[in-house]
């Protein structure tokens, strides 16, 4: 599984993104700049220039036609994918530490830092998408802030107005985004911060991983956890492999502590789970310092890792991955 190199950043990555059809992939990273790029051979599209800090989040539409991307410099952009323009900034008071769309495409929403005064508080915008785009509302259409510890990551959920968020307390919370309440809480889900969160394909269940070393399923309507897989190092990032009982974890410890191990101590490999016997089935190393962020192909074909090294990895996967027998001789429907 020969992975393609993709260098386009000066300093580490913060997160990448597949567009829905998987062509193409975002990476956003410390050095102010989004790139895109093609996934079947790591060709660089283009770049969108604009952001005046650190690029902390990106998320694209479902059609390919609008990205937005969240800054240290306290900007929400939305962007043109095609031609690279910038169609609108949201200016805050803190930095805009994530965002996502909806399913729809018709709403964003994105967490602002709790700094200087400032509450952690979470925006949802109505996207216009008519013409060009560039006439945007500058208000939010749903504005609160999430009581207790503050938010770190968020996501839309299949439940009407229901967003689905994790906290820096390792909570993880269900917030009506209309009336600002908090509609469901698992206070105890980590015991650390949670620094990511992706959703299976049909938005029944949840990934979190976090900084406590372990990674956990979670049902978006109830917030049980099914699934707990523990390693022994700080994680950033997980996602769920669609169309095989795998989940991809990622992390590995700080930068200012690996100096004095060697790099196997570092553990900065992208680590494969069995979904659901929560085993370790698999390692893919690489990268030079801890994985960022991990995003999966849509059709679960590859998948990509973004490391505190600057490089982005992507992973075709190889003919054998797709042969394997995960559950034995058995043959589970999908």
């Amino acid at each position: 599984m020969r992975p393609i190199l993709l260098q386009g950043h000066e300093r580490s990555l913060t997160q990448i993104k597949y567009n829905r059809d998987g062509d193409l992939l975002f990476s956003c990273s410390k050095d102010h700049v989004i790139n895109v790029w093609y996934t079947h051979n790591g060709e660089r599209l283009g770049t969108y220039d604009g952001h005046n800090g650190t690029v902390w989040t990106v998320d694209v539409d479902s059609e390919s036609r609008f990205m937005v991307s969240g800054s240290a410099d306290n900007q929400l952009r939305l962007w043109n994918v095609a031609t690279g323009k910038c169609l609108y900034v949201w200016e805050f008071p803190t930095a805009v530490k994530r965002v996502a769309f909806s399913d729809d495409d018709k709403q964003v929403v994105c967490i602002t830092e709790q700094r200087m005064g400032y509450q952690c508080t979470i925006r949802v915008f109505n996207i216009s998408r008519i013409g060009d785009g560039t006439k945007q509302s500058k208000e939010p259409a749903h504005i609160f802030n999430p009581v207790g510890s503050k938010a770190t990551v968020c996501a839309f959920t299949s439940q009407p107005n229901i967003i689905i968020t994790g906290h820096e307390s390792g909570k993880v919370a269900l917030f009506n985004f209309k009336t600002g309440e908090e509609v469901e809480s698992n206070e105890r889900a980590h015991s650390d911060v949670v620094t990511d969160l992706q959703l299976s394909p049909d938005k029944t269940y949840c990934i979190t991983s976090s900084k406590d070393k372990a990674a956990r399923i979670h049902d978006t309507k109830t917030l049980d956890v099914i699934k707990t897989y523990t390693t022994e190092t700080p994680l950033n990032s997980a996602a769920i492999a669609p169309n095989k009982p795998y989940v991809l974890l990622g992390g590995g410890q700080e930068a200012m502590s690996v100096t004095t191990t060697s790099l196997r101590q570092g553990k900065f490999e992208t680590r494969f789970w069995h979904k659901v016997f929560e085993e370790e089935v698999g390692r893919v190393k690489g990268h030079f310092g801890p994985i960022n962020t991990i995003a999966v192909h849509p059709k679960g074909v590859s998948y990509a890792s973004g490391g505190e090294d600057g490089f982005v990895r992507v992973h075709h996967f190889d003919e054998s991955y797709f042969k394997t027998q995960p559950y034995g001789d058995l043959h589970i429907e999908d």
